[in-house]
């Protein structure tokens, strides 16, 4: 089994879209760990504001075959395949980490280079893998985000329904919860 994290973000009735999104990751890939909701600003364009989330799961697919599944989740949140990068998106699923797998192939780069410069991915990381170390930095996510310089990127934990919660007064939730 291997060990997949994925970032989830929607600015396009992301409650009706992540909520889509979680059912068909949970059918797929059963028990998964999912963090803590993020509000925060559209990054390189003006747009509504993003709600982010990380899942974890664990599976026996190879890296292709769970791409092929997020697009297929991304295709069923009425993502187009041809999406433009920086645009108002109902679906964006991004593989993370999968196991220690270091990969550079186009389209498909492991770990996520983002990672570790966005706090949208790096902060729920960080609260459900803290102890996971980065494969290429030798780091824990943990200490990654503890040294992350990019506290001018505001985020505010909410939960699904939209409502703000104190930071870190969430608990974890999972798919089957319906939160």
């Amino acid at each position: 089994m291997t060990a997949v994290y994925v970032a989830a973000g929607s600015n396009v009735e992301p409650e009706k879209h992540l909520s889509v999104a979680l059912r068909a990751l949970a059918a797929a890939y059963g028990p998964m760990t999912l963090s803590p909701a993020y509000k925060n600003k559209a990054v390189g364009f003006e747009g509504a504001d993003f709600i982010n989330l990380v899942v974890g799961f664990n599976t026996e697919d190879s890296v292709a075959e769970v791409r092929r599944q997020l697009q297929k989740i991304e295709a069923a949140c009425d993502r187009p395949p041809d999406a433009p990068k920086w645009a108002p998106r109902t679906m964006d699923l991004d593989i993370l980490l999968f196991g220690d797998l270091v990969s550079n192939q186009p389209g498909l780069v492991i770990p996520r280079p983002d990672l570790v410069k966005r706090p949208y991915m790096l902060k729920p990381m960080a609260d459900i893998a803290p102890d996971v170390r980065h494969p290429m930095l030798d780091k824990t996510m943990r200490e990654l985000w503890e040294s992350f310089q990019g506290g001018e990127h505001a985020m505010v934990e909410v939960l699904l329904g939209g409502e703000p919660t104190s930071p870190h007064s969430a608990p974890h939730r999972s798919p089957e919860s319906g939160r």
